[in-house]
């Protein structure tokens, strides 16, 4: 016996008189007497990751990739991208876990910081890149726009399980729900108010919401699906340039966004939010080396392999006319022969 849709978190927006039910639990069913749950995030998170594959396959397709080459990549990448993404979060949430080590590979119970799995997929795609003799920077550019379109979805799974949202705000577009108000009671001292004794009533008497962070992230991240796309159809000179413009965008929205938020990892005992400091050290790195090479690739503009230029094409086309016969310039030509010939 299946059962459908549990775990209800009533949700409501600030300008919206509507209260929407939304489960966090996309079904549940007994095996063996062990009941197993399918998380509405796990779903969400494998839409975003078909489409974000299939939009990279077609972007593959175009540039003649190798497609069964890329699945390689892509199953190796989301491999390294999963192990690297709680090892990530592990390790800065590592006061916690030395105390339980038991919990250090239970995924299920949450846990997955999305730049731990970009640098472990990044990386698994390197390796798979040179054992498969692909381009690796024109995967990367595939990559960038498939990133966005996989990390917008999947905020919706933070939206499901009502999490990744932002400290208080009085706008319209705020978010409050019973899920919310518990995680305030739990941390009281994230949104001050230390010393109250009815946190509910305290939120609803002063119409208190939060900022749907995980919103933010999501329109932010379709934005630049398009904007990317533009880019790389209309002003792409080099391979690589999609994926550090992909860089600089999505750096700018998390260090701006990850401000908000009070779930933030940190640094050591300071103030200082991972995700806010590497998002800042990547748009500068990106920034600095996107300038460079296209003031570079002004003086002197080359050909994008895998665009407008295919070195597997120049070494067939190259063999083919070292293979073609040559005639001898006092070769000639008996037509009367070559019509016997015919009749023959």
């Amino acid at each position: 016996m299946i059962e459908w849709f549990a775990d209800f978190s009533r949700v409501s927006f600030g300008g919206i008189e509507n209260v929407f039910d939304v489960s966090s639990v996309f079904c549940e069913f007994y095996v063996g007497g062990n009941l197993y749950s399918i998380k509405w995030y796990g779903v969400i998170i494998a839409f975003g990751l078909v489409l974000a594959a299939l939009f990279g396959g077609r972007i593959a397709y175009t540039w003649k990739m190798d497609l069964s080459k890329m699945v390689d990549v892509l199953i190796y990448g989301m491999f390294g991208g999963i192990i690297c993404a709680r090892a990530y979060y592990v390790a800065f949430e590592w006061d916690y876990y030395s105390v339980h080590p038991d919990e250090i590979f239970q995924i299920w119970r949450g846990g997955l910081a999305i730049y731990g799995g970009i640098i472990g997929g990044l990386i698994a795609a390197f390796i798979t890149c040179k054992v498969e003799k692909l381009n690796f920077y024109n995967l990367l550019d595939c990559a960038g726009m498939s990133l966005l379109i996989g990390q917008g979805i999947g905020r919706w799974g933070n939206y499901a399980n009502q999490e990744a949202f932002g400290v208080f705000t009085n706008g319209n577009y705020g978010m409050m729900s019973d899920k919310v108000i518990s995680y305030i009671e739990k941390n009281p001292e994230l949104y001050g108010l230390q010393g109250v004794e009815n946190i509910p009533e305290y939120i609803e008497a002063n119409n208190l919401f939060v900022h749907p962070t995980f919103f933010y992230e999501f329109a932010w991240c379709m934005l630049g699906v398009l904007v990317l796309y533009i880019i790389t159809r209309k002003f792409r000179k080099f391979s690589g340039q999609t994926f550090l413009c992909y860089g600089i965008w999505y750096g700018i929205e998390r260090a701006f966004v990850e401000g908000l938020r009070t779930d933030s990892l940190y640094i050591g005992g300071t103030g200082l939010r991972v995700s806010q400091v590497l998002s800042v050290a990547i748009v500068a790195v990106c920034a600095v080396i996107l300038v460079v090479k296209l003031l570079s690739l002004r003086k002197k503009p080359v050909l994008i392999e895998g665009v407008d230029y295919f070195p597997a094409d120049e070494k067939q086309v190259k063999k083919e006319k070292k293979n073609k016969p040559v005639k001898a310039e006092n070769e000639t030509v008996d037509f009367a022969d070559e019509d016997k010939k015919g009749e023959e």
